[in-house]
């Protein structure tokens, strides 16, 4: 006999996972001390020490404690290969493991998102105040810029020789210099700021949840894998998870207001279709009473896939060497306990490039690759530094034309969704791949760097043809983590569309996506701060909500009173 669940209790609203998205909600919906929330993360605290050392990410990703450990299937595209596939699992989500770079990405975006959903104001002139509101940029306030924000964002702590002299063959390459990539055009190349505050990672949790826990409407229960949302009808009402010392109880806890997931990319599709709201044929399959039958769930999966290309150097020092005695790795510890500065104060990347992959291609009319560039080389992630001097320059397609899908392929919430990104399976992101590999040696070839003798060990210089650049994009891609658009929004008639522009599942009550899979389209850049963004418009249309329902109320009161008194 099964045992029912225990009622935990019921709030205004309940947050299912306490990622970017989930952190803004939680601090911005209980500035209203009226509301109480309930936020539900099925990791654990933000107390690893390596999570607030920028380059613990590399010992964040792929460890239990702080990651989901995913895999995709195996790729085609990427010639048989499947990956890992990095997902934050603790307060924070993936700002907690991720690269820190703040990037906002085009003014094109928005503007597409706008145009999708028929709804201006996604528009980059109507979410640069919002971008804005929660920033305290380094810089100060400005046209671009907010100051005194919530989400600190501080240039680098370090430079690169072998860094300064990629920006300036980049230069000589055509591509301009420049100082800030947020402005709506990103195209140059120039340095990276991060979501770091004093060379010291600074997350969503530390940077909305710390000053949240002061009031005393926000419950946080870590360690709650949520299983399933309860619905009655079509409105949902709560929901089922499992948690407890030992991870063994269920409970329920129930949202007077509504349920908000901001869960992610993979994982809110995916608690969606074990809740009955997907494609209704794959549900019934399943044995899974279909709620809502919305065949865009877990669907329109777009990430940037980098290419990761390798040069040994001479003449010049990188992290390989420097870390690659035990006198080296003390020095560098030394410096960052000292100054927050140094190697362990490194964002994963350093030098960003943003550039046309063909600037002869009249069809490209914005930067369409970005480029992660580190003074580091390693076969593979995970694996350890090559005892040499090398560099690395990753080129991702902004705006790959791939699409793939995350589904459930069973009733276990426990069981990981089954994640297919589809990797370069148009001919158009092929082509944009082979072009990025040849801009990249085009900038390594220029004067600038010729000092270095620069020799191409990743993927080698045996690639030449279009068709084998091809063949090595597959060799050497890999996930850069932006997956996005698994729930996204549309117009309500729109049969891909999950969530309509005010981010509320198409013919449901009491039900949002607020996370990155409601992004129509795959923005120009890392996906974080366009999360929090998105996360900072959510809370004010919640509260509008709340704010007009609250008024109805009080006008049906009114009228009804003043219906009995004429009686």
């Amino acid at each position: 006999m099964t045992q029912a669940p225990t009622l935990e209790g019921e709030f205004d609203y309940i947050v299912v996972g306490a990622g970017t998205a989930g952190c803004v909600l939680a601090n911005r919906l209980t500035e209203d001390p009226d509301v109480s929330v309930l936020l539900l993360e099925a990791g654990g605290k933000d107390d690893y020490h390596w999570i607030h050392i920028p380059v613990g990410y590399l010992y964040c990703i792929g460890n239990p404690r702080t990651d989901w450990l995913y895999k995709t299937q195996a790729e085609a595209g990427l010639n048989g290969r499947a990956l890992s596939y990095p997902r934050g699992r603790v307060l924070g989500g993936s700002s907690s493991i991720n690269g820190m770079i703040y990037m906002r990405g085009q003014r094109e975006d928005y503007d597409e998102w706008a145009r999708i959903t028929g709804d201006s104001s996604w528009s980059w002139d109507a979410v640069l105040p919002v971008f804005k509101r929660s920033e305290d940029h380094h810089g100060g306030a400005n046209q671009w810029h907010g100051a005194g924000g919530l989400w600190r964002v501080e240039k680098q702590r370090l430079k690169w020789q072998i860094l300064e002299s990629f920006a300036e063959a980049a230069q000589q390459a055509g591509i301009p210099a420049t100082d800030d990539f947020n402005r709506g055009d990103n195209t140059g190349v120039g340095y990276f700021d991060v979501n770091q505050k004093r060379g010291i990672r600074w997350n969503a949790s530390k940077a909305f949840l710390r000053p949240a826990l002061q009031r005393g409407n926000l419950t946080i229960i870590t360690g709650a894998l949520t299983q399933r949302l309860v619905f009655e009808g079509k409105r949902c009402v709560g929901v089922e998870y499992r948690g407890g010392v030992a991870g063994d109880i269920d409970f329920v806890a129930k949202a007077r207001c509504e349920v908000v997931l901001s869960a992610g990319a993979v994982n809110s599709p995916q608690l969606l279709e074990l809740s009955g709201v997907g494609n209704g044929a794959h549900l019934q399959k399943l044995g899974i009473d279909v709620v809502q039958d919305l065949r865009g769930v877990g669907e329109n999966l777009q990430d940037h896939l980098q290419l990761r290309a390798a040069f040994q150097v001479s003449g010049v020092r990188t992290l390989n060497t420097m870390a690659a005695h035990w006198w080296g790795k003390l020095m560098i510890g030394m410096q960052y306990a000292l100054t927050q500065s140094g190697p362990m104060s490194m964002a994963p990347s350093q030098l960003g490039v943003f550039a046309k992959s063909d600037p002869d291609d009249p069809s490209i009319t914005r930067s369409d690759i970005e480029y992660h560039v580190q003074p580091l080389s390693l076969d593979r992630f995970g694996e350890p530094l090559h005892r040499f001097n090398a560099f690395t320059a990753s080129a991702c397609n902004l705006r790959p034309t791939s699409r793939g899908t995350i589904h459930i392929d069973s009733r276990d919430p426990r069981k990981p969704p089954l994640i297919a990104p589809n990797y370069l399976s148009t001919d158009r992101d092929r082509h944009v791949a082979a072009n990025a590999l040849r801009l990249t040696r085009r900038i390594v070839g220029s004067p600038a760097l010729a000092r270095y003798a620069p020799k191409e060990i990743l993927p080698g210089l045996q690639f030449q043809t279009e068709e084998e650049l091809v063949k090595a994009a597959g060799e050497v891609g890999t996930t850069i983590f932006h997956p996005v658009g698994t729930c996204r929004m549309g117009t309500v008639d729109d049969p891909a569309a999950v969530v309509d522009s005010r981010l509320r599942v198409i013919g449901l009550e009491g039900l949002r996506v607020v996370d990155a899979s409601v992004m129509p389209v795959i923005t120009s850049g890392n996906t974080n701060s366009p999360t929090l963004m998105i996360a900072e418009r959510a809370s004010t249309m919640i509260r509008e909500d709340r704010k007009a329902r609250l008024s109805g109320m009080q006008a049906q009161s009114s009228s009804t009173h003043g219906a009995s008194v004429s009686v």
